[in-house]
């Protein structure tokens, strides 16, 4: 346990004192967060309802799906993981403590912008405090599943690349932070649910900002605690100590399992 918490502290001190972390963690989403705030709302004043959980949506996505994978990939590339083996070091103590870091830092990022928000923008607060709160857990949890398993399945930093565009780029265009859901034509709606950004933003709008959800809110949040469930489970058993081992316990594409959740959410939540 006393190794865990040294790991533990050092991880968090590398999210700030290594620039590409410190970029993905603060800089970037409050940057975005700032220029949203000072642009789009002068542009589109009803932007201001939902500058808080969008925003805090935002960051997430950044801080977890750009900042977590490719130090994986490195860290196993550059033969990292084997002197952690050698030393006792578990696979999920890998997996977990920069899932954890990560989500520390972005509990910060989400303070800034909860607090500042209705300073310099006029936004509302969150009516339900403790809804808001869970749903941030259930976003960064979900999140951080995700970027952990990109990381342990991608087979090189450009591939980490790729596949966390492929969820970070329609997550912006169709994930409610710029476009609400109910604007959305069918089938993209449906596609949009497959996101957990769309997810935590109806959540956010059904339990904790006072606005109408447009599926069920509660099982938005379900989904993306069961995908973050999932998403870290199919993470361990898929991982490997190094890349140039020839057996692995299942293949890669497994890893597209963690849609399930998300599948049966667009038949189920109404």
């Amino acid at each position: 346990m006393n190794a865990f918490f040294h790991h533990f502290a050092f991880e968090f001190r590398t999210g700030i004192r290594n620039k590409q972390l410190l970029l993905m963690n603060y800089l970037f989403p409050l940057g975005f967060y700032l220029m949203m705030g000072f642009v789009m709302a002068e542009i589109n004043p009803l932007f201001r309802e939902d500058i808080i959980p969008a925003m805090v949506v935002f960051a997430v996505l950044a801080a977890t799906l750009l900042g977590i994978p490719d130090p994986l990939v490195n860290a196993r590339e550059n033969g990292i993981f084997r002197s952690y083996k050698i030393n006792g070091i578990p696979s999920t103590s890998i997996l977990i403590i920069p899932a954890l870091t990560t989500i520390l830092h972005l509990v910060i990022v989400a303070t800034i912008i909860t607090a500042s928000a209705p300073l310099l923008f006029d936004a509302p607060l969150p009516l339900n405090w403790l809804n808001y709160v869970l749903i941030f857990i259930a976003l960064a949890f979900a999140c951080v599943g995700i970027s952990v398993l990109i990381g342990v399945v991608s087979p090189s930093s450009r591939m980490t690349v790729l596949w966390s565009q492929l969820v970070f780029v329609p997550s912006m265009m169709l994930g409610g932070l710029m476009l609400p859901y109910s604007m959305l034509p069918e089938v993209a709606g449906k596609i949009a649910q497959l996101l957990p950004a769309t997810q935590a933003m109806n959540a956010f709008n059904g339990l904790a900002m006072g606005k109408v959800a447009d599926f069920s809110p509660w099982g938005s949040v379900i989904v993306l605690f069961i995908s973050g469930m999932l998403a870290f489970g199919l993470a361990v058993f898929l991982f490997s100590w190094d890349s140039r081992n020839t057996v692995r316990r299942g293949h890669p594409s497994l890893a597209f399992l963690v849609l399930l959740p998300y599948i049966a959410g667009i038949f189920l939540l109404s």
